[in-house]
């Protein structure tokens, strides 16, 4: 794949350019990306470091997921930081094409993971005799490996699109971030039919998958008719913080690719939504109702307290003189 394109770097031209507001967005981003790091990383921590939660395979992926979120908040957040600062916004050929494969790298594996969960519940709550030996640890790792090579893989096939296209100016996209279909319209070449690929291996996929996890919690809520009311409830609980989740991400994702292949001046919100809001509102959705989770947390605060009274003793003349 031997690429012809004269563009060396894009002009993103942002989600606005006034300078006074560009300040603020500067601010309220910073804020949730500091939060999504901080909030997934203490469920990451929360779940490893407690035996009997990270033996669970519903915590299992909930920690795995949270690591991918993390990540996917990293590939646009940092960068859209940076940039507030000027007034010309610029990526390089190079960085552009890092930032197509890194969404839809960890954009597809988390959609992968979802979907592990959402099979996990189903066999938690329509197969329960059979749940240890079909969750088994080697099973959830194998899936975890799964969702690995499904985004790469993925991720592989887009860039096999848009990497031989040829861009030889314009060289300005009216977006925050490199995308798949602001780059379609720069290409010097008709990209009508790889456009409607690009929707086969994106918006296709994104469907099916909905459908799929669809199907499987109706089957979930079907079989939930036999239950005692409290483990109706709990059941419901668990299932309910993960159809939100799978709605924030899945609904979104499909409407930006399962469409011809143009833009709209609202597709900054919607990507804002999806791969800034989602990854920050993940970790306040799965604990909000998760008794265990909470508990948990409390003991990793508790412990992490008690380590830092521990280095004030050591360290410090008074607890009161120490700052750290």
């Amino acid at each position: 794949m031997e690429n012809q394109s004269q563009v060396t770097e894009f002009i993103l031209l942002g989600l606005t350019q006034n300078p006074g507001v560009q300040k603020i967005i500067f601010f309220v981003f910073l804020m949730l990306y500091l939060a999504t790091l901080g909030g997934n990383l203490l469920i990451i921590v929360t779940i490893t470091s407690s035996p009997s939660l990270f033996a669970s395979p519903m915590y299992f992926f909930l920690a795995f997921l949270s690591v991918l979120d993390a990540c996917f908040s990293s590939v646009y957040v940092p960068k859209l930081l940076v940039d507030s600062f000027f007034e010309k916004k610029t990526i390089s050929f190079e960085g552009c094409m890092t930032q197509v494969f890194a969404e839809h790298f960890f954009g597809a594996a988390e959609m992968i993971v979802l979907t592990a969960m959402a099979y996990d519940r189903y066999v938690a709550i329509c197969k329960p005799l059979h749940y240890v030996t079909i969750m088994s640890r080697r099973i959830c790792l194998l899936l975890a490996g799964v969702a690995w090579a499904g985004g790469f893989l993925h991720s592989i096939i887009q860039m096999f699109f848009i990497l031989p296209l040829p861009f030889c100016g314009p060289n300005v996209i009216n977006h925050f971030l490199c995308d798949l279909y602001p780059l379609l319209e720069l290409a010097c070449t008709d990209t009508h039919e790889l456009g409607f690929m690009m929707i086969a291996n994106s918006g296709f996929i994104c469907i099916l998958i909905f459908f799929l996890l669809l199907v499987s919690y109706g089957v979930i809520l079907y079989t939930l008719r036999i239950y005692s009311t409290e483990g109706r409830r709990k059941a419901l609980s668990t299932c309910s913080s993960h159809i939100t989740v799978v709605l924030m991400l899945f609904i979104p994702c499909i409407f930006e690719y399962a469409r011809p292949p143009i833009t709209f001046s609202f597709d900054k919100m919607v990507q804002i939504f999806y791969t800034i809001l989602t990854p920050f509102l993940n970790p306040f959705i799965y604990t909000f109702r998760n008794m265990e989770m909470k508990n948990a947390m409390r003991t990793v605060w508790k412990l992490i307290v008690n380590i830092k009274l521990l280095f004030c003793h050591i360290f410090c003349s008074s607890p009161k003189s120490c700052v750290f």
